[in-house]
């Protein structure tokens, strides 16, 4: 049986980035507010500003500005966008080098700031310094079995951990101390300040893409084997029931109280709450599903669209007029801290 929780609408058309150019390809978003910011395979980075507008109906679409685009000047794919809003700065990966540009004018920081040899990074939500000025990142290096730890300041970047791995780490997440790691065949937590390290379960990277998000305080999700979406603690333990994925998953995000998932043809979406699946929606290419601050974005190699909730009182009426009163009673109890008092007491 299915809800309806989500619609997809369309953000940024392929005319609005490539024209007729049909060589250029969507490589990496980022999106910070209303702005949203893409990385292609001819070393570009776009940057759109994104206008929700609610019709009188209740029925939303977003206008995308193009703001302005840049040349990175090398012949590689830009691979990751990450902003810090905090340091106005966007981190840019391309050509296993991060560098530092301000999120407005796309312009390189003039001290020319910069990390070399990463694979790939991401930054720490949950950080260990305290200093508002600064953020958390986490390398995955070139050098083999090799993770980094970094602080990147508005203008300079400082190293301050480097951590060696049982094996090739090919994915990464982190929460504080504590870094989700996806090995050649197992996950592991890991803990860079102690250097203590705990086996999840075993997962072979050769067969399938391993997914690590981190989806709140020391809880991570991640691709386990047999098509499993697993949930895990720092403690190396699950609190919550897996969900039951389609094996070739390529991407997800969680929304709450959903999981939404990504493979070759659909979008699924699972209830956290029950396990149970509740929409799928067809999506052909799709190669990138990411949230951003809650909101939930998919992309072709073409083009970008956004995964819009449909309010959670709405989800309930419908469960409710479909006759499917004990699904309505656990989203309602579920979702509660995410609905109005008064419309929860209705």
């Amino acid at each position: 049986m299915s809800v309806k929780a989500f619609k997809l609408v369309s953000a940024v058309e392929r005319e609005m980035l490539m024209g007729d150019k049909n060589y250029i390809n969507i490589e990496c978003i980022e999106c910070c507010g209303k702005n949203l910011y893409i990385g292609t395979n001819d070393c570009f980075i776009y940057h759109f500003l994104l206008d929700e507008k609610i019709s009188s109906a209740g029925k939303i679409t977003f206008a995308a500005t193009k703001q302005l685009h840049k040349y990175l000047g090398l012949k590689k794919p830009v691979s990751e966008l990450k902003a810090a809003s905090a340091l106005t700065r966007l981190l840019v990966l391309c050509d296993n080098t991060i560098t530092l540009v301000n999120m407005m004018n796309l312009e390189p920081v003039p001290t020319g700031a910069r990390i070399k040899g990463a694979v790939t990074f991401t930054l720490n939500e949950n950080p260990v310094s305290g200093d508002p000025f600064c953020v958390e990142v986490c390398i995955i290096s070139v050098k083999r079995r090799t993770i980094q730890m970094f602080m990147v300041f508005e203008d300079r970047v400082q190293i301050v951990k480097e951590v060696f791995t049982p094996e090739q780490p090919c994915a990464v997440a982190v929460d504080g101390y504590y870094l989700c790691l996806a090995l050649t065949t197992q996950y592991i937590i890991l803990n860079y300040n102690t250097g203590i390290s705990q086996d999840l379960f075993p997962y072979c990277s050769d067969e399938k893409r391993p997914i690590v998000k981190r989806i709140g305080r020391q809880e991570f999700l991640l691709a386990g084997p047999g098509g499993l979406g697993m949930f895990a603690t720092v403690d190396g333990i699950s609190q919550r029931a897996p969900v039951h994925w389609s094996e070739n998953v390529i991407g997800a995000a969680l929304c709450f109280p959903y999981v939404v998932a990504l493979d070759d043809e659909f979008i699924t979406v699972h209830s956290m709450l029950d396990q149970q699946q509740k929409q799928t929606l067809p999506f052909k290419e799709g190669h990138i599903l990411q949230d951003f601050e809650g909101k939930v974005i998919v992309a072709t190699n073409k083009g970008v669209y956004i995964l819009v909730p449909l309010p959670l009182e709405k989800q309930i009426q419908d469960l409710l007029a479909s006759h499917r009163v004990e699904e309505a009673l656990v989203l309602a109890k579920g979702a509660r801290r995410n609905i109005p008092k008064e419309k929860f007491q209705v």
